[in-house]
């Protein structure tokens, strides 16, 4: 499973981040998670708010920091 976390680096973003990684390790699934700071690459994805959550190249959230729970449910799929 690929997960990217799009973000600037803003403190949103790195939450987002923390809480991709703790849902990860939390349900054991394999994934590799990525953080994409680049703004074109960001851009590519049709993504103009941040932090966003991209999993397997489908976008699950834009503009807010997802609730773990949430991200537990994406990535158990």
């Amino acid at each position: 499973m690929e997960i990217k976390v799009l973000g600037p680096g803003c403190p949103k973003c790195e939450q987002t981040v923390k809480l991709v990684k703790e849902a990860v390790s939390e349900t054991g699934v394999d994934a590799n998670i990525e953080k994409v700071t680049d703004i074109m690459e960001i851009a590519g994805y049709g993504i103009f708010g941040t932090p966003a959550v991209v999993i397997d190249g489908d976008v699950k959230i834009v503009g807010k920091i997802p609730k773990k729970e949430d991200i537990k449910t994406w990535i158990s799929k």
